[in-house]
């Protein structure tokens, strides 16, 4: 299970680099895309929080 783990982790880490030296525009929109979630998703959670204090 390890190995496999292990094989998968560099699959991902030469798709990423092939990605953005592919396609730099295309691997910043999605890093773009990606933060642009996790900010929505921030504000989402800290506007639930809000709703409970009140």
């Amino acid at each position: 299970m390890a190995q496999a783990k292990k094989v998968g982790m560099y699959v991902l880490v030469i798709f990423v680099g092939y990605t953005i030296i592919h396609s730099p525009a295309r691997a910043a929109e999605l890093v773009q895309s990606g933060f642009e979630g996790i900010s929505e998703a921030a504000k989402s959670i800290g506007a639930f929080m809000t709703g409970l204090i009140k």
